[in-house]
């Protein structure tokens, strides 16, 4: 079992990268990606989705990728001749015509290389195949560390479902032997109660009669054999080597139908208490496996 809930990082260095990566998941409905990297890694996008996607199945995930270049081959220093040496021949102009003198060349080159629309420093595409092999393989060690933790987060909440899947069947076999008891005892409570009204002449058939229409409206054994397979297949999820989060979440909403209709049949203190405890073990439940992949 494991929690939607993880941590994982990973660093990998060469000669020409330095590549970080941090992968962050919380509890979602589905696989939810995030990712947050430099734009010069767009390309390796949807390798990066299924490094993720073979080792998380479900959650939000939230993957930070930063990318550290070492040296400045990539980058190449850009000047803009055209522009300047028409601006230059402008200038000089200008200052000929309007002060009968003219500017060293070489100070108006000097300011116009401290300007970026005169000169601008690119980085040359890339084509590094290492370079994505480098960024993959620090991915894939980052989802293996996250789902590391979810499995540990996981152990942890599977002991906690076990713990309250224990108390919910101690209720639900101590409500099975109160309703057997039950049953008898009332019955012997209504031929007393006839008898006292009718004599002791009162007719074996006509009490089982009236017996079985009041107990019907009242009988909850189905609900009970059905609460007791939903908890034997409830264990089986729990130590299942695959997700089980969506499984549990249906089968939880079924014995919490199963439990409200024993509670609306009935009407006895007893049972009303033990449908009260049921009910609230499977809230602590529900909220649990909120958080399972």
């Amino acid at each position: 079992m494991k929690s939607m809930t993880g941590f994982g990082k990973a660093l990998k260095v060469t000669e020409n990268y330095q590549v970080d990566v941090e992968i962050k998941s919380v509890n979602h409905r589905f696989l939810d990606f995030q990712l947050r990297m430099p734009r010069q890694l767009n390309a390796f996008e949807n390798q990066i989705r299924q490094t993720i996607k073979e080792q998380l199945n479900r959650g939000r995930i939230e993957v930070f990728i930063t990318l550290t270049e070492k040296n400045d081959s990539r980058k190449e220093a850009v000047v803009h001749w055209d522009l300047i040496e028409g601006l230059v021949q402008s200038i000089e102009a200008q200052m000929q015509e309007r002060f009968q003198t003219t500017l060293a060349v070489e100070h108006l080159i000097e300011g116009f290389l401290e300007n970026p629309a005169f000169m601008e420093i690119q980085e040359k595409p890339m084509n590094d195949d290492s370079l994505e092999r480098l960024v993959l393989e620090a991915v894939r060690e980052a989802a293996l560390a996250n789902l590391a933790s979810r499995a540990v987060e996981g152990q942890g909440i599977q002991q906690v479902l076990v713990d309250n899947q224990n108390i919910f069947a101690a209720h639900l076999t101590a409500l099975a032997d109160f309703v057997a008891v039950f049953e008898v005892e009332y019955q012997a409570r209504f031929q007393k109660k006839l008898e006292e009204y009718l004599g002791a002449s009162v007719e074996q058939e006509r009490v089982l009669t009236e017996m079985v229409i009041l107990i019907e409206k009242s009988d909850v054994h189905e609900e009970l054999d059905r609460l007791k397979i939903h908890l034997k297949t409830f264990e089986e999820l729990l130590f299942k080597n695959e997700p089980v989060g969506r499984e549990l979440d249906f089968l939880v909403q079924e014995m919490n139908r199963e439990v409200n209709t024993i509670g609306s049949k009935s009407t006895t203190i007893e049972v009303k208490n033990h449908v009260v405890q049921m009910k609230t073990t499977l809230e602590k439940i529900r909220e649990q496996i909120q958080n399972i992949e």
